[in-house]
């Protein structure tokens, strides 16, 4: 059975092209559709050439938003000895050993980032099954399971993210706030796509950007002209 559309969405479908936006263009549409009671967040849902059934074609990694997310982030850390100190002194919101895997085995998931040092990985590899279907489980390649426990808390309170594309080579992310200016949310936007272009799997073949929309957490999908946005040079943006 096919899904209603309100009307508020319906009006505002009206308002998007079936066609390839502009970068700025489409992202001054995304803000005027932002009409929701909450503040929205901007979303990227990006199609890439990739089949990530093939370890040599997934994408997982890290990109540091220079605007920010417009999100405060929690992070929790599982560390021993000095790094739990260091933990609490970075600004950590929550920090532990051993007890803190058994609170986390208990349900207990009040953070958005976890970041392990890797003397603990044995133990925390026991949460996979919890944490890897919410993307939380630490990984070195998502640069969160490191000794430099105060650098990773840093950047990701300052809008480091990490995403990977999903079993159908699509990648969702959300790079800022619809209330951000267009400028921005460009500039955040462009930073994902040069890390996405850096990050290239080394078994992708053909055409590797398929399709890029944006939209607010509640609006539209509007489509990006993928030409444009690789193209655009952050001088243009910034």
């Amino acid at each position: 059975m096919a899904r209603k559309v309100s009307r508020r969405l319906q009006e505002l479908q009206s308002k998007v092209e079936n066609r390839a936006y502009a970068p700025l263009e489409a992202l001054e549409l995304l803000k005027e559709t932002a009409t929701a009671k909450f503040p929205e967040s901007a979303e990227a849902h990006i199609r890439l050439g990739i089949d990530p059934k093939y370890t040599d074609q997934q994408l997982r990694t890290t990109v540091a938003l220079p605007k920010g997310t417009g999100q405060t982030v929690r992070v929790a850390v599982i560390a021993r000895g000095e790094k739990v100190t260091e933990a609490n002194t970075a600004g950590a919101d929550i920090v532990g050993s051993e007890e803190l895997i058994n609170e986390i085995q208990g349900g207990m998931m009040d953070f958005d980032v976890l970041i392990a040092t890797p003397d603990v990985m044995p133990q925390v590899a026991k949460l996979g099954r919890l944490l890897g279907p919410r993307g939380l489980m630490p990984s070195p390649k998502g640069g969160t399971v490191t000794f430099d426990i105060a650098q990773a808390i840093s950047d990701f309170k300052a809008g480091k993210l990490e995403f990977r594309a999903d079993r159908t080579g699509i990648v969702h992310v959300m790079f800022g706030k619809a209330a951000f200016s267009a400028e921005d949310l460009l500039i955040n936007l462009k930073a994902l796509q040069e890390t996405i272009d850096r990050n290239r799997p080394s078994g992708a073949k053909g055409r590797y950007w398929r399709s890029v929309y944006v939209a607010a957490t509640m609006g539209p999908s509007i489509e990006v002209d993928v030409n444009a946005l690789r193209d655009l040079k952050l001088t243009d943006a910034a």
